[in-house]
């Protein structure tokens, strides 16, 4: 799979986009009023304990307190404590209130949600993942090979020898790398952590010991690999950051990352600006002339399969198996693309045979196997309903460019002009029966009052003659579809 990064760059925002075999997987956003919270570093203070959540909330000079479970305590914080830990231990035992603490972020704020917190530091590089709280060496999942993930453990072992302090990962880029590079990440890291550890005694309580590479750095430490043919950013001054980056960590890869010069804008390339576009619509067509609906809620996302106006094959359960599994490639690109988190229900069409139904399902998980997020698929239900997660870490692609419809609040539907109208009659009746006036004025939106004097004009009558007030109308362009106001005269 031929692998592409792209990045654009404006003063206040910064975009990259990967690419696979031309078609646009993921896409990351950072805004200078905005940036991402994770892996930052933070020296905390403990504002309050829960013991019935088993969790605390720690001040790390945020608009909102952020949240530290239990189970995200690192065992060492427990050693030092001198407790043991099991099911039983009290969040008490662990933390206490005014106390300081370093922290670091494992989730964005999402929502009315804290950012949420873990004491298990870890500080990342190209090839490895130091653990300065832990202990041992630990495989990414991603590299298969049994020889070289003792090739790896056999080298990192060698290196730290019986002077080791904290833990490592070894991380998935480090397939096929050598001693030397190995040896400069890993020298490379306990300075690192130097700084960090000296810097954590200079900084105030709720003040921010570490912050994370930008955008532009990470996605090269993140997502670059062999399987990487370019990157292409358009931004002279960040190109040449990068270039200094890739000399230090990866030189090898340093000519693959190109200054983009080209007329059209780089997202232009592969209809990027497009594909972020539809990213924000409910409604996702297939090739077939089936659909998919999603609908991403507080509680989970969901993602209803349909034919549509696909009937293209010989009977109906092939038309089914097909459009499932188009939707399946189809679905596990979007998660990505949309950056959806949490619980995902996917409704698929139903399915009388259990192979199709499996074949779908192994589809889905295929092409879910490149993501970088973390996932768990559960097995089809009775109902053709599949129920998965996949690990949320920053906001998805639409809360971060969008704000909720000032009109439906964010409801996704508005009340219409007729249930409007007979709101304004129950409003009349009522200021009729409390009130003494003389004659009334109701303002509202245009199509409102345009009802009123059209469809409603009758009833309006009827009113008018039962209050025996007189009732006047003034159109408010100004108003939104559902806001309405009776005026006594």
């Amino acid at each position: 799979m031929k692998q592409e990064i792209l990045i654009n760059e404006t003063p206040r925002e910064t975009r990259a986009a990967l690419v696979a075999d031309g078609v646009v997987q993921e896409v990351f956003i950072e805004r200078a009023s905005r940036r991402g919270l994770i892996s930052n570093i933070y020296r905390g203070k403990v504002s309050r304990v829960l013991p019935g959540m088993q969790a605390a909330f720690i001040d790390i000079g945020l608009d909102r307190t952020a949240f530290l479970h239990e189970s995200d305590i690192a065992r060492s914080t427990i050693e030092e404590n001198g407790i043991e830990r099991h099911n039983n231990v009290s969040i008490r035992d662990l933390v206490s209130e005014g106390s300081d603490i370093l922290v670091q972020v494992l989730k964005d704020p999402l929502g009315s949600k804290g950012a949420r917190l873990t004491t298990g530091i870890t500080i990342p590089s190209r090839y490895l993942v130091y653990l300065p709280n832990g202990s041992g060496v630990g495989i990414s999942a991603r590299i298969e090979d049994e020889n070289e993930r003792e090739r790896l453990r056999g080298i990192v072992d060698s290196l730290t020898n019986d002077e080791r302090t904290g833990g490592y990962i070894v991380r998935t880029a480090t397939e096929g790398a050598g001693l030397d590079a190995i040896r400069a990440d890993m020298l490379f890291l306990k300075k690192l952590w130097e700084v960090v550890d000296n810097e954590t005694h200079n900084v105030a309580p709720g003040g921010l010991v570490h912050e994370d590479l930008p955008l532009s750095l990470r996605v090269l430490r993140d997502l670059f690999s062999t399987d990487m043919e370019r990157v292409q950013v358009d931004n002279e001054a960040t190109h040449q950051r990068m270039q200094d980056f890739a000399d230090i960590f990866i030189p090898d890869f340093k000519p693959k990352i190109e200054l983009y010069s080209g007329e059209r804008p780089v997202f232009d390339l592969y209809g990027i600006e497009d594909d972020i576009q539809k990213a924000m619509e409910q409604k996702v067509s297939l090739k077939s002339g089936g659909y998919l609906i999603i609908d991403q809620t507080e509680a989970m996302t969901t993602i209803d399969v349909n034919t549509g106006g696909f009937v293209g094959y010989r009977n109906l359960e092939d038309t089914i198996y097909k459009t499932n599994l188009e939707a399946a490639i189809t679905i596990a690109r979007q998660l990505r693309l949309r950056n959806l988190g949490g619980i995902i229900i996917i409704d698929f069409i139903d399915m009388d045979d259990e192979s199709h139904a499996r074949q779908v399902l192994q589809a889905l998980q295929k092409h879910l196997s490149t993501d970088h997020a973390k996932y768990h698929i559960n097995p089809m239900s009775p109902l053709g309903l599949v129920e998965m997660t996949r690990k949320r870490t920053r906001d998805s692609l639409e809360h971060l460019l969008c704000e909720p419809c000032p009109s439906c609040g964010g409801s996704g539907s508005v009340k219409t002009a007729e249930t409007i109208c007979y709101e304004i009659f129950r409003e009349i009746i009522r200021q009729a029966r409390q009130f003494e006036f003389s004659e009334l004025l109701v303002l509202a939106h245009p199509e409102v009052v345009e009802r009123l004097l059209d469809e409603e004009s009758a009833s309006l009558a009827e009113l008018g003659e039962a209050t025996g007030k007189t009732i006047r109308l003034q159109s408010e362009a100004s108003y939104d579809d559902g806001r309405y106001d009776v005026v006594l005269m």
